[in-house]
């Protein structure tokens, strides 16, 4: 697709969602949700990148304002009020992280002695490792876009309350692992069991903090994250990431990305951990093809499911880029070039699914309307995934 033309889609489906999320829109309550802000953010931020339009930027920075100013504290319709940290108003303006930040669900968290239902829990609030690993990353590239450190330094203040509440290590070091979903003040589980890419998501994005940090000439000790990271890393040893869900795919296929540019940047990771991750990718990759998923009627197909594997499918291909540079220092670059051969075979995939819900009579059923937000911010991301992609 031309340049031009690819920037103009971008730029209407970034105006759109913030137009429809109270973004830019005064007349319309703003509408926050982790995930998709995180996205959100990364596609303003590539936009201004590509036109060195201030008003990008300007959105980028209006959204970090008003996820902080939401999420970070109690909902409406709690008896709570105020920064979920629990600082005043002054010192929770400075630190809007410290006490984490909610997911954005239509529903109040379940109280502790609430029955679990698993189906309602999807549309209760609480907070999500995940999401705040993905603001996390959000944050990173803001300071990398802008060459302002704070917003990095709040990314570091919401892994270390992140981490502090999610992981739990025991002192013999059987039975470590990380709890799924917390309560918004991070008092108690709402679901105990563990992300199975968690501890993944938590060690690069971690190393992508540390990376920024050494660049701060004001960093301070308190804010270190090697301790967590090694706390990560034993977390993800001998773990079994394969999947054939298509938007943790596209997690694994962008991870692998995300790591061989730490690596090559001299972080301290596992040097095999791209190729790792590449290898747990194919097997999945190879099960979601024998589903025959672009037959499907549009109606029984998930965009943002799909559009996170087309992710995945842009971060092999810039991987590939990266591995054959001279400049490259990747351990296992011969090894993971003869791994990108296998995902060839799926070269088209990413052009079927971008193509498929860039056509207006699909993104006119409710398939795509339910869960309109989110998949509009990861098509733009899939069309211009560097924002969100590339971090060194």
């Amino acid at each position: 697709m031309e340049k031009s033309i690819l920037l103009a889609k971008i730029r209407e489906i970034m105006m759109e969602f913030s137009d429809l999320t109270g973004l830019s829109n005064s007349g319309k309550p703003p509408k926050r949700y982790l995930w998709t802000d995180a996205f959100a953010v990364c596609n303003f931020l590539e936009l201004y990148r590509q036109t060195r339009e201030e008003e990008f930027k300007d959105l980028a920075l209006r959204l970090v304002v008003q996820v902080h100013q939401i999420l970070g504290r109690h909902r409406p319709d709690d008896s709570r009020t105020g920064w979920i940290s629990g600082l005043g108003e002054a010192e929770g303006s400075r630190h809007p992280t410290l006490g984490g930040l909610r997911i954005g669900k239509s529903l109040p968290e379940r109280r502790p002695a609430e029955p679990y239902d698993p189906q309602l829990e999807w549309d209760r609030d609480g907070q999500y490792y995940h999401y705040l690993t993905k603001w996390m990353q959000a944050l990173n590239q803001v300071s990398r876009a802008t060459g302002e450190l704070i917003y990095n330094r709040w990314a570091l203040e919401l892994a270390k309350t992140a981490h502090a509440r999610f992981v739990i290590l025991s002192p013999s070091g059987i039975g470590n692992r990380m709890v799924w979903k917390m309560s918004i003040d991070l008092s108690f589980p709402l679901v105990p069991s563990m992300g199975h890419h968690d501890p993944l998501d938590g060690l690069l994005t971690y190393a992508q903090l540390l990376e920024t940090r050494e660049k701060d000439p004001e960093k301070s000790p308190d804010l270190d994250l090697k301790e967590e990271l090694a706390e990560m890393a034993l977390l993800c040893r001998n773990q079994d990431w394969a999947t054939d869900d298509p938007l943790g795919l596209g997690g694994l296929m962008s991870d692998a990305y995300r790591s061989a540019q730490l690596i090559a940047a001299g972080r301290d990771l596992p040097a095999d951990l791209p190729l790792r991750l590449l290898t747990a990718s194919q097997a999945g990759l190879a099960s979601f093809a024998q589903q025959n998923p672009f037959q499907h009627p549009a109606d029984f197909r998930l965009a943002f499911r799909e559009l996170g594997l087309s992710i995945g499918l842009r971060a092999v291909e810039k991987l590939e880029a990266l591995v054959i540079s001279p400049a490259e220092r990747l351990k296992d670059g011969p090894a993971l070039r003869a791994a990108m051969k296998h995902f060839s075979t799926y070269g088209s995939f990413r052009e079927q699914i971008e193509s498929f819900w860039l056509d207006r009579r699909n993104r006119a059923l409710r398939s795509w309307t339910d869960h309109r937000e989110i998949n509009m911010v990861m098509l733009a991301t899939s069309l211009a995934p560097d924002g969100y992609l590339t971090l060194i």
